[in-house]
């Protein structure tokens, strides 16, 4: 099969589809991969390290875009990028598509075949290609908020830590998934005063089992949330439904209850976030302030570590990837009900329910799309 690795033109975007061992392992099965020219060299990976794994190093998107069959990125095609996508082309990425109804609807047209890293699952329900991202960025919205909590970026001139004699900051999180344990791992490492709010009982015991008296584990049922959000200094939004919009757990009004200069990083803003406030910015340009409050919203923190997102999102997507080139999409997505829940549009067809919800599409099953 004929792969395609295109340079990631979203802004600020510094990973990489593939790793140069990951292309090394696929050109050595017999698969031809093709990279554009400098597309991994912010993360650490130059073209000749590309071609000594066997690619062919081309000079624009566009070339690849024409003779790939299966095209692999990191984030959503951008607007222009789904101009070149053509029809039976396979695209495998992030697409997060139920807050995109202007992509969703440029991919439909392309008639294209776009799996979802992001609805992919294990036969425990977990997600295993969105996971490597989620400990990424729930890792890096501690070291952000703590940084956005300093005056000088307009937070409240608080170190998270505390200091000798000087209490620490509360953080809250919400969501006990990825997300959170791995921002509880940071914010706890940093002596945060650390809450994690989660639906799910049976979580918050293995969260307590793992953090012990470091985490203060709160069932959101129970829990008094305006309480804990005019307390807290730092929010961390982690709270997920898988390929479906982000519930807006945090209105308008409950911002307002919250401390001037306080910080919420919204992780959930590629689904659309889950405060009502938040709204996509840049590394370029992170933070922006509503009533008082700094928020911290990027829609691909990953991407400001990219070798160490690069490498650990290919240890995750490579399996995968491999059998849709050995064997093509079609019988690798009809033998395993995990992969098949990676398909979210399907030649024409909207085949994610959560995906069609969101947007008021008609949805096909995504098995049936296949079979028809």
């Amino acid at each position: 099969m004929i792969i395609g690795v295109p340079k990631e033109i979203k802004l600020q975007e510094h990973r990489i589809g593939l790793t140069p061992e990951s292309v090394k392992i696929l050109h050595e099965k017999g698969h031809k991969v093709l990279v554009q020219t400098k597309g991994g060299l912010e993360a650490g990976f130059t073209d000749q390290d590309y071609q000594r794994a066997g690619a062919i190093i081309h000079n624009s998107a566009n070339s690849i875009f024409k003779d790939a069959e299966i095209i692999v990125k990191v984030k959503e095609p951008q607007m222009e990028e789904v101009k070149m996508i053509r029809e039976n082309q396979i695209i495998f990425t992030y697409l997060h598509l139920a807050a995109a109804k202007e992509l969703t609807e440029g991919l439909i047209k392309t008639k294209s075949i776009c799996i979802a890293y992001e609805t992919v699952t294990d036969d425990k329900g977990r997600l295993p290609l969105l996971a490597p991202m989620s400990a990424v960025a729930g890792r890096m919205s501690i070291q952000a908020g703590a940084h956005s909590l300093e005056k000088n970026q307009k937070g409240r001139g608080l170190l998270l830590g505390g200091a000798p004699g000087v209490d620490p900051a509360n953080i809250v999180i919400l969501g006990g998934g990825v997300v959170g344990e791995n921002a509880a791992v940071i914010a706890t490492g940093m002596k945060g005063k650390v809450y994690i709010v989660d639906k799910s009982k049976e979580r918050l015991e293995q969260l307590h089992k793992m953090f012990g008296d470091k985490i203060i584990p709160t069932e959101s049922d129970k829990a008094d949330l305006k309480k804990l959000i005019a307390e807290c200094d730092l929010l961390v939004g982690g709270v997920l439904i898988p390929g479906a919009e982000a519930p807006k757990l945090i209105t308008k009004n409950m911002i307002k209850l919250m401390k001037k200069g306080s910080v919420i990083v919204d992780v959930a803003i590629d689904q659309g976030g889950c405060v009502e406030t938040s709204k996509p910015t840049t590394h370029a340009n992170p933070t922006y302030v509503v009533d008082g409050v700094v928020h911290y919203c990027v829609a691909n923190m990953p991407g400001g570590v990219p070798r160490t997102s690069t490498i650990a999102l290919n240890k995750a997507t490579l399996p995968l990837l491999e059998k849709i080139a050995d064997q093509g999409y079609r019988k690798t997505l009809l033998e395993n009900k995990n992969y098949l829940s990676g398909l979210n549009i399907f030649k024409g067809a909207v085949t994610y329910k959560g995906v069609a919800d969101a947007l008021k599409l008609q949805y096909m099953p995504a098995e049936k799309a296949l079979l028809s």
